[in-house]
């Protein structure tokens, strides 16, 4: 008589239990690694429209865009942070954070401008009571919290760079 050699129907369920249970146990730390990455790549390409903003305003007598912080469809006929500074980066994907699954569809962009630095010259930006520290004035910032955890929120500063700490503390 032959023997046959093989798996049994038993074995097969204990190995497909035991790599179901383990998928079940890596998915939440595989789940935080994609969201952090698609962090650090929005991150990225935020940095990419500083560059892209400093190359602006040395054409431009450090004068800021006067444009509007955003626009509600790509339809729009609205100077806005993707319309001005597309012809630094020559790609629209870098106005897409990854994290972002309606709003560049919809607008155009992932980022918002902050336009109450519309027209100003870089050497008399203010926000709030912060006109002497560059560095926690916000320019670009993520349209909305993409990101999870307390810092959920991309941003780049008036010193062109870019965090997703804030910076800038407001009081009542």
């Amino acid at each position: 008589m032959r023997t046959r050699r093989g798996f049994t129907l038993v074995e097969l369920l204990v190995v497909i239990a035991i790599i179901g249970t383990l998928a079940a146990i890596s998915y939440p730390f595989l789940r935080k690694n994609i969201d952090k990455s698609r962090q650090v790549s929005c991150l990225t390409k935020m940095r990419a429209l500083g560059v892209a903003l400093e190359s602006y305003l040395q054409e431009n007598n450090r004068r800021m865009p006067d444009i509007a912080s955003s626009r509600s469809s790509k339809n729009d006929d609205v100077a806005v942070l993707e319309t001005v500074l597309m012809p630094y980066l020559n790609n629209e994907e870098a106005f897409h954070c990854p994290a972002d699954g309606k709003q560049f569809a919809k607008t155009g962009s992932s980022y918002l401008w902050n336009s109450t630095q519309s027209g100003r010259l870089a050497s008399n930006l203010a926000f709030f009571n912060l006109d002497e520290k560059p560095q926690a004035i916000p320019l670009i910032a993520d349209k909305e919290g993409w990101h999870p955890g307390p810092k959920s929120t991309n941003i780049v500063y008036a010193d062109l760079s870019a965090s997703s700490d804030l910076r800038f503390v407001t009081s009542p």
